[in-house]
């Protein structure tokens, strides 16, 4: 029971700052969704940099990792409103938005989670 309420808590602060993130940089006059961009590279960034800091040091518990990593990071990133944002950008037939908004946050995200590991080393 502690364990799913230190990810409730973890998720609940990272939904919160996702949202805070949306509200500042999503836009619907360029129609770009910086926000969400934003908050999955941060979010891949920092769990990768909490997972490596993890493994590295053994400072973190379970607990605390379930807290950080499942909770904030799981929270704060998103799948569900990347996938709804390409969506739209379909259903608008702006396929180089598409494009490279899914490619960058891919390849970003990635290269993010590596670059926080090896920042943690």
């Amino acid at each position: 029971m502690k364990q799913l309420v230190l990810v409730f808590i973890g998720g609940g602060f990272g939904s919160v700052f996702r949202f805070i993130i949306g509200k500042w940089l999503n836009s619907n006059q360029s129609g770009i969704p910086y926000g969400t961009f934003l908050a999955n590279i941060l979010g891949s960034l920092l769990i990768g940099f909490i997972l490596g800091y993890a493994l590295k040091n053994n400072s973190l518990n379970q607990n605390q990792t379930l807290l950080l990593a499942t909770g904030f990071c799981g929270g704060f990133t998103t799948f569900s409103t990347f996938a709804y944002e390409n969506h739209l950008f379909l259903k608008s037939g702006d396929f180089t938005s598409f494009a490279i908004y899914t490619i960058a946050s891919f390849i970003l995200g990635f290269l993010a989670v590596f670059l926080g590991i090896w920042l943690a080393k």
